[in-house]
């Protein structure tokens, strides 16, 4: 099994968006993100730790302006805490092991798959495409990448 932690290493190497959105809780503009019309499929990670996060099965278009999905791939790896900033109440989400700031959780998603909608800023992911899942080790979630509709 795989350990997920926050790595120095990355968290040095990302670009200055990456490392305002990820380690000072900030959004990146809506529609300026690299995956917002991704529409490749594989697998989206922590682009500090590495965690899986989230399946391009999952993902849709919101049309809010983020890259937007109904469900995490693996639900331990998503960490919701009350986020009261900006005169509002919300429900921010994390990555459980690297502790990257993703985004936010609303209740405005397709009601027939659940109901949520993970709006995910690009710049806390790092996208794998299918064919190179299991040589990054990911090839344990090559079943829920496709699309089942």
């Amino acid at each position: 099994m795989t350990r997920y932690h926050k790595d120095p290493d990355a968290i040095a190497a990302l670009s200055p968006e990456q490392f305002y959105v990820t380690q000072e809780s900030g959004t990146e503009r809506p529609g300026t993100g690299a995956y917002l019309s991704n529409k490749e499929v594989g697998i989206y990670v922590d682009i500090v730790s590495g965690e899986p996060l989230f399946a391009s099965a999952d993902k849709y278009d919101s049309g809010c302006g983020w890259p937007s999905f109904t469900k995490p791939i693996e639900p331990a790896h998503v960490a919701e805490l009350r986020d009261d900033s900006l005169g509002m109440t919300r429900i921010e989400v994390r990555s459980a092991h690297g502790d990257s700031h993703l985004g936010h959780v609303f209740p405005d998603g397709p009601q027939d798959r659940g109901g949520l909608r993970y709006c995910i800023n690009s710049a806390s992911l790092r996208f794998i495409p299918k064919e190179e899942m299991e040589a990054e080790g990911y090839g344990a979630y090559l079943d829920q990448v496709e699309d089942a509709q």
